[in-house]
């Protein structure tokens, strides 16, 4: 049974049928569409109130935080997670271990590893927790991997940081908003919500535990970091805000506009009744396709020439092909039809 609150969600996306690619790009529900319609009009115009934009940022951060089970005194919003990545990079004493995954996704990577200081040592994924050692400062992790939706065993990764005294960091762009995510567990997390949360390409957030916020310093600040954004327009004397958002950047306002609807009605939902059926198509298409059930939004497969992905074009399935597999996402607004049509095109 579908609940009321996930059937009206679903119901707001136009024409999903077929796009199996959202762990690329979300589509976008029509309240976010209204929205830039509108600020598009409004800013022919010449009607923006730079002022206004401040307000749909707030209530951005607000739906972000409630999804992401954090204080909205913990989360700071940007742009780009390799931004917000090498705030936390920029802090890792000289010298010191930062440990990933093999293959991770390379803008929580390249922050620490362009870094002459810092010793950066991969492992495979599953190695990770145990890899951890007391020389380790710094665990840095996406919690669904982009390239194969492998989810990582985050209890045992977080027990093994804290027995060896190390920070974590996890990036969450390729699980919140269809897999239940609690930030708070985490030092750092940082998402893009272009994807699952089917917002524009421009919007991500930065949490930060109270342990990792006494470390970091703003080196990014500009007048949305002040604690009265209207009067830190002009320098040098500044009052930081006294929150998160000293981290903050200024906004790309036209991707905030269309965001804000999109992030509210994600916070709206139950992300475990998501996950249910997102991953639940998953197996339903791993079963079709006579392959091992991943127990994953994210199916993956084998497909080095990018045959099958081509098959699927053909048929008008959209999909993606990355580290020479096929990646079919499912999120909230495919059904089983989008199933049959895989299997359908494949067995062809």
């Amino acid at each position: 049974m579908t609940s009321a609150s996930l059937a009206h969600a679903i119901a707001q996306f136009e024409n999903p049928r077929g796009y199996l690619a959202v762990a690329s790009i979300g589509l976008p529900p029509r309240a976010t569409v209204e929205a830039l319609s509108a600020d598009l009009a409004a800013w022919v115009d010449g009607t923006h109130d730079p002022r206004a934009f401040d307000a749909v940022v707030e209530r951005s951060r607000a739906s972000y935080a409630s999804i992401a089970g954090v204080a909205v005194e913990r989360v700071a919003q940007g742009s780009q997670t390799s931004v917000l990545t090498s705030l936390v990079a920029a802090e890792v004493p000289d010298g010191a271990e930062v440990l990933m995954p093999e293959g991770d996704f390379s803008s929580i990577q390249f922050p620490f590893v362009v870094l002459p200081g810092v010793r950066v040592r991969a492992v495979p994924l599953a190695d990770l927790a145990t890899s951890i050692t007391d020389e380790t400062w710094l665990v840095v992790f996406s919690l669904v991997q982009s390239a194969t939706g492998v989810i990582a065993d985050t209890d045992a990764i977080l027990e093994a940081a804290d027995r060896h005294g190390a920070y974590t960091f996890c990036d969450v762009t390729q699980a919140v908003g269809v897999l239940p995510v609690d930030a708070a567990r985490f030092d750092v997390t940082v998402c893009h919500t272009y994807k699952w949360l089917c917002a524009p390409r421009g919007v991500a957030f930065l949490t930060i535990s109270e342990r990792m916020d006494a470390l970091l310093t703003p080196r990014h600040a500009g007048w949305y970091a002040g604690q009265e954004i209207w009067s830190s327009t002009y320098g040098p004397t500044m009052s930081l805000a006294s929150t998160a958002r000293r981290f903050d950047v200024s906004p790309a306002w036209t991707a905030w506009v269309g965001a804000e609807p999109a992030l509210a009605l994600f916070a709206g939902l139950d992300i475990g009744e998501v996950w249910q059926r997102a991953s639940g198509l998953g197996d339903a298409l791993c079963d079709g396709l006579g392959i091992p059930r991943q127990g994953q939004a994210i199916v993956t497969w084998p497909d080095e020439t990018g045959r099958d992905l081509d098959r699927l074009a053909a048929a008008g399935i959209r999909a993606a092909g990355r580290a020479g597999r096929l990646r079919a996402s499912f999120h909230l607004f495919n059904d089983q039809s989008d199933v049959d049509a895989v299997v359908a095109a494949l067995r062809a």
